[in-house]
């Protein structure tokens, strides 16, 4: 049995300025829920999106925005049970191969 993870997604609705050109970090979220949704169908995991100008309070998510915020990171972040797995412009192979670590398997095409 997979014990599910969490997945966090951190960003603004205002593109980071090293991200032009590329996807907001909510579309991230939503292409990302979308795939990993497709990759390990019936399999339980948590996609959380994290406004960073609003977020939650909950000390790891508060302490991954800090980072943020002091430029340590670039965001859309992607966090799986609190590794950095994405930021800026994730890979689906980096997520998808963390998912794998955690026991997730993909489901057949």
């Amino acid at each position: 049995m997979v014990k599910s993870v969490e997945i966090c997604v951190y960003g603004a609705e205002i593109l980071c300025p090293s991200c032009v050109n590329l996807p907001s970090a909510k579309e991230t979220y939503e292409w990302l829920e979308a795939a990993l949704k497709r990759k390990y169908e019936d399999q339980l995991f948590t996609i959380t999106y994290v406004d960073i100008h609003e977020p939650p309070n909950d000390p790891e998510k508060l302490d991954f925005v800090e980072k943020i915020l002091d430029d340590e990171y670039f965001y859309p972040l992607v966090v799986i049970n609190g590794r950095v797995v994405g930021e800026g412009n994730p890979r689906l192979k980096k997520i998808y191969q963390e998912m794998e670590q955690h026991g997730y398997v993909s489901t057949p095409s």
